[in-house]
């Protein structure tokens, strides 16, 4: 059965049926595949839960189509309207108070006070919201603790039949799941990097605190569980050579790059190495982060030995999903 769609009026609306029965539908954004369902159905948002393996302590990002309609769900604070008007529609998600008011499923909340909200700037994304006529609670579209899809075809690999219908939007742009900050606080707290930088947060609010792993039993944010984004084969970081039976994900040059025991990582097979950015762009090589990974996690490597990443701008997004994957190990 087919259950990859070319997003086309037509499907869009088909898919658009589909969640106001309840059911699931894969579609894509600008950062990866999220997995949606209708976020104002309770029995919607937990078949998300369902199919994914999800743990249900761990809360479900609201895709809106704009800031006018995350507001009938979250307060917004001044900060939180400033990152708004600079960053949405974008990769950005921002943790709120939640509205005593909001029709959003409490699934969504994880039992928090607040909700996880963004507005994507996928057309794709856009539209199946316009016609559902709905939030949507989407998720990464992939086995929990996996590594994020990028294409149809890592939904498909991930999630088999349990997915129901998958919206095709091409590979991401972003590669790299949402930037997630808390506003809820007297400062503005980073719980996720992603394409919008730490820079980028504290040149347009100053000070702004960095809390990468979930303080307690209950994370406020997606992507705060240490053991995620993992593929089956184990990961070596920040490696200096290659080891007999790995493959090399490398970032930059591996003019220099040995293999252990002889040889040159440049004379390793095609399918053996792949590089995240040959010209160290960190925005190409965070759009190739997931879907470089799927291709060598096929392999049937021994291990995985990735090249050392700068710290910096995107480079600390890449690194915290590299750790938690090498964590999940």
């Amino acid at each position: 059965m087919t259950l990859i769609f070319d997003a086309t009026p037509e499907n869009i609306e088909k898919a658009a049926t589909r969640l106001r029965s309840g059911e699931l539908v894969a579609l894509p954004t600008e950062t990866v595949y999220g997995l949606g369902a209708d976020a104002t159905n309770d029995h919607a948002v937990a078949s998300i839960f369902a199919a994914k393996g999800r743990p249900t302590f761990n809360p479900v990002i609201v895709h809106f189509r704009d800031k006018s309609e995350a507001e009938k769900a979250v307060e917004f604070n001044d900060k939180a309207e400033l990152l708004a008007s600079l960053f949405w529609p974008g990769p950005l998600t921002l943790i709120l108070p939640r509205r005593d008011d909001a029709n959003i499923s409490l699934l969504c909340s994880a039992g928090l006070p607040t909700l996880a909200v963004r507005c994507p700037a996928h057309p794709v994304a856009q539209q199946l919201i316009k016609a559902l006529g709905s939030p949507i609670a989407a998720p990464s579209a992939n086995k929990s603790g996996s590594l994020s899809p990028t294409t149809p075809q890592h939904v498909l690999q991930s999630l088999g039949e349990n997915v129901g219908m998958i919206l095709a939007g091409g590979k991401v742009a972003v590669g790299l799941e949402s930037t997630v900050v808390d506003m809820t606080g007297d400062v503005p707290t980073l719980l996720r990097p992603g394409a919008v930088t730490l820079e980028d947060l504290r040149h347009h609010l100053g000070e702004v605190r960095v809390e990468l792993e979930a303080g307690g039993a209950h994370p406020k944010s997606p992507g705060q569980i240490l053991k995620h984004y993992a593929p089956k084969t184990r990961l070596r970081l920040k490696a200096v050579d290659v080891k007999p039976g790995e493959a090399l994900l490398a970032f930059g040059s591996i003019k220099f790059m040995g293999v252990q025991g002889g040889g040159a990582a440049k004379d390793l097979p095609a399918n053996a190495r792949l590089n995240l950015s040959e010209r160290e762009d960190l925005n190409e090589a965070a759009a190739n982060l997931f879907s470089m990974l799927h291709q060598l996690d096929a392999g049937g490597f021994a291990a995985i030995a990735v090249m050392d990443i700068p710290e910096l701008g995107l480079g600390m997004a890449i690194n915290d999903r590299l750790r938690r994957a090498a964590g999940a190990q």
